[in-house]
């Protein structure tokens, strides 16, 4: 039986999911996207393409896809955007899943998130460094390491001749000369690679991702704006990763090719569902004849979303005191037992679904 899942032809299921985290839960893509474009004419936007890997599933394999929905059902909080956060003495405040792009379908807030954000006092989104590019520029560029190779090193001289080859020849079809990425770390690349052409075009060109757009629109209301890490601690937790790691990350991701497409489209249909919980059930479905790498991904998964969440949790605890805040961060934040969700709760929370 040919499987729908071979869209990714067989590339390291690790690829994917560091695909998927790429988009959903930080700002690479912003701050590499903002790097590339630097004194770069902006093109044309190309249309965007991509299927639906999961309905091509539900009808070729609905086996598999029951699978997918049991184990979606099955991770804690899975479902929904929108969570209100309760505790005696405070107004009650809102938690919002997003994506970091700029998709049209994913910046145009479902109702009950819309009327939340209108009605609140306080606007919350995991870095407010990206509201001045200037400014964050600067603070990057007092710790270039995290960005760019700044010895030697190029990403070539970490490759095989052969990888280095399928490297080059993938920039070549997404029109990036290999030489102007060619001192950038992997996970720079990596989250730049991660977006669709019609994504990359749009960002290049200025267009806000969601987590931007709400923080301008609240700075246009005159209301504050707080952050809960900044651009250089997620680059300093990327960069704490084994870089072999981060390299065949790369690899993968590049083979992937047009792929990319269907990918982020799933992504966005899963997202406009509320199915947070289905993200990596999908995803480790699509890969099921493949050696993942558990080790590595399971430091991933420690630094980049577990760890976060914590900090996130202790950061927003002051600015939830003071009531009636709308929080927004990367929808994979919210479920699973170490999820955002389920940290509130521990912290003291009530919190409760909206709009389900």
């Amino acid at each position: 039986m040919k499987r729908v899942i071979a869209i990714a032809d067989r590339a390291a299921s690790v690829s994917l999911k560091l695909l998927v985290a790429l988009n959903v839960l930080f700002f690479l893509s912003f701050l590499a996207v903002l790097l590339f474009a630097a004194g770069r004419a902006h093109a044309e936007i190309p249309t965007c393409t991509g299927a639906d890997m999961l309905s091509a599933l539900q009808k070729n394999d609905p086996a598999t896809y029951r699978k997918i929905e049991a184990d979606a059902a099955a991770t804690p909080n899975g479902k929904g955007l929108l969570w209100k956060l309760e505790k005696p003495g405070e107004k009650p405040s809102f938690l919002f899943g997003t994506m970091h792009m700029t998709d049209p379908r994913v910046t145009a807030l479902p109702p009950d998130a819309q009327k939340a954000y209108d009605a609140a006092d306080t606007i919350v989104i995991e870095t407010t460094d990206v509201l001045d590019k200037q400014k964050m520029m600067a603070a990057m560029l007092k710790e270039p390491e995290l960005m760019m190779f700044t010895d030697s090193t190029t990403l070539s001289s970490l490759l095989s001749p052969g990888d280095a080859a399928a490297m080059n020849a993938a920039l070549d079809a997404r029109g990036i000369p290999p030489a102007t990425v060619a001192k950038m770390k992997p996970w720079m690349l990596s989250a730049m690679m991660a977006l669709p052409a019609c994504e990359l075009a749009r960002q290049s060109g200025g267009a806000p991702v969601l987590d931007v757009k709400l923080a301008e629109g609240a700075k246009t209301a005159g209301k504050p704006v707080e952050g809960l890490e900044t651009a250089a601690s997620q680059l300093r937790a990327m960069a704490s990763l084994p870089l072999a790691f981060h390299m065949k990350g790369l690899v993968d991701t590049l083979k992937l090719g047009d792929k990319v497409n269907d990918i982020n489209e799933t992504m966005i249909v899963l997202y406009q569902r509320g199915d947070t919980g289905m993200f990596w059930p999908l995803f480790r479905a699509a890969m099921p004849d493949e050696k993942d790498d558990p080790t590595g991904y399971a430091a991933f998964e420690e630094t980049m979303i577990t760890s976060r969440n914590k900090v996130m949790v202790e950061h927003a605890e002051p600015i939830l005191a003071r009531g009636n805040a709308f929080m927004a961060v990367g929808a994979l934040h919210l479920p699973g037992p170490e999820g955002l969700v389920e940290d509130f709760r521990k912290a003291g929370y009530t919190v409760t679904a909206v709009g389900l």
